[in-house]
């Protein structure tokens, strides 16, 4: 990624101040990163509620888009997402619009911010996949009783966003990176995380690679969180995760995020944008001005960005002037006067906690060709064709079994919310008004073609309503789909 460099030799960034809070915390942010001198110029632009109210309904202008797309790097406050009109969530937008595949969420114990964990020596960076997963928003009512939501993972997504988590280590120094995953119920989706992390480690020899189970991986943050340097996961996992991770030091007041891809990068406050908060001058700005120097570090300038954060945390450690965050609303000191503290404090290095040493993050180069996976052997063995039916188990299964005859096809199983119902295994099953039946080639020799799919259809379809069908498919000797619980 190369920044827009203006006339002055500066360079421009895209300025969004946000919703609520956020116009004051950017105000302090942009006034902090200036105080540096920081080669930084600056070109504002609107997204978030004023923008649904004017009727745009992703919430971000054309011109922000344009801004974003010129500059390539933008400092943004917190967006609301309004209730009622609109449609996508803004800050999703923009993540999705720019490719910002990788959402990187730091937490650290920071020196006068008391928490159960102080002095645990806690110092973490959950790296977040960030475009795909449940979050790729596709959702369908199946039936009238049965909602979906597809989770969508790629290989080149995995690639992505595990590669960046092992180059992250590097940039900070850290030695270790657990992959964080439910593959051991998901074994194609979450599955594909693991796999490519296990694959990809291997270039990796400096770093230790650990598998984790999520769960366990959430235990463990609150059991043992100083264990812990790099965690990357899908979508998400990550969203809840760091943002536990973000308790275990502080708060939201105190958690900066970046999201990267190769072209643009977007750094942003995690909390929300507090409007029964705004313009009272009393918000903690911490978060959003730790954000500034991650973008400060991602332009190189290391030297703006360490004297940002040893100044914050000499603020902290000092305590005299502290956000409400830490000291409530009777003793903080005002949204202004905080940060006029930490640019007063510039120089100063704390005695418990400095920056740490960075280097570039070089950003993973990866095929941009859509079919990333190419394999040498492919084929259709089979159908699962979604019902809607108020019949029970039984008279579905010998109905389709029926419907059947005479077809390449045979009825294997019916499922409900992925457990086998029909043929009966004396399993409690309550069931709901939608039913998976799966159907498979009799003859296993050759593959399963479309028209045959089609005509199959067109006789379900004659007693049952269908709302979608799943092609079972073989790649390289290998089933892409998983059997339901109590499927042989």
């Amino acid at each position: 990624m190369k920044p827009y460099k203006t006339e002055s030799g500066k360079t421009l960034v895209t300025l969004i101040p946000g919703d609520g809070i956020g116009v004051e915390v950017t105000a302090a942010t942009k006034k902090i990163i200036e105080a540096t001198g920081a080669a930084i110029e600056w070109e504002e632009r609107e997204a978030g509620a004023s923008v649904f109210k004017k009727g745009i309904p992703s919430g971000v202008t054309p011109d922000t888009i344009e801004s974003i797309g010129k500059t390539r790097i933008a400092l943004k406050g917190p967006l609301e997402t309004p209730v009622g009109y609109g449609e996508k969530s803004a800050n999703v937008t923009l993540r999705k619009l720019f490719e910002t595949y990788g959402n990187l969420r730091p937490v650290r114990e920071i020196p006068g911010v008391p928490t159960p964990y102080s002095g645990r020596g806690i110092d973490l960076i959950v790296v977040r996949e960030n475009v795909e997963d449940l979050y790729a928003g596709i959702e369908h009512m199946q039936t009238p009783g049965v909602a979906q939501c597809l989770k969508l993972i790629s290989r080149k997504g995995c690639e992505k966003i595990v590669r960046l988590a092992f180059e992250v280590a590097r940039a900070e120094g850290r030695k270790k990176v657990h992959c964080a995953t439910k593959a051991n119920i998901m074994k194609l989706t979450e599955g594909m995380l693991k796999r490519t992390f296990e694959e990809v480690a291997r270039e990796y020899g400096d770093i230790e690679a650990i598998h984790i189970i999520i769960d366990n991986c959430a235990h463990q943050l609150v059991k043992l969180p100083e264990q812990f340097e790099v965690i990357v996961t899908t979508n998400m996992n990550g969203d809840i995760i760091s943002d536990l991770t973000s308790a275990l030091v502080g708060g939201l007041g105190f958690a900066p995020s970046a999201n990267v891809g190769n072209e643009v990068a977007i750094f942003e406050a995690v909390h929300g944008s507090a409007p029964k908060y705004a313009g009272k001058n009393i918000i903690n700005p911490t978060a959003m001005i730790l954000s500034g120097a991650m973008m400060l570090r991602y332009l190189t300038l290391f030297k703006e960005a360490a004297m940002i954060e040893n100044a914050v945390v000499a603020t902290l450690e000092e305590g005299k002037t502290m956000p409400r965050d830490v000291v409530g609303d009777a003793k903080a000191a005002s949204t202004t006067a905080y940060t006029d503290a930490i640019i007063a404090n510039f120089g100063k290095v704390p005695s418990r906690a400095r920056a740490r040493d960075y280097k570039p993050i070089r950003m993973p180069e990866i095929d941009k060709r859509p079919d990333f996976v190419r394999p040498t052997a492919r084929r259709v063995v089979g159908v699962d064709v979604f019902i809607e039916s108020a019949l029970s188990p039984d008279e579905i299964g010998k109905g389709v079994t029926a419907l059947m005859e005479g077809t390449p096809l045979l009825l294997k199983m019916v499922a409900s919310r992925g457990t086998k119902v029909y043929p009966a295994m004396g399993a409690i099953t309550d069931t709901v008004d939608q039913f998976r039946c799966r159907l498979m080639m009799r003859d296993t020799a050759g593959g399963l073609k479309d028209d045959v799919i089609i005509s199959v259809l067109q006789k379900i379809g004659a007693h049952h309503r269908w709302a979608h069908i799943e092609k079972l498919q073989e790649f390289d000797g290998n089933p892409g789909f998983t059997k339901a619980q109590g499927e042989d």
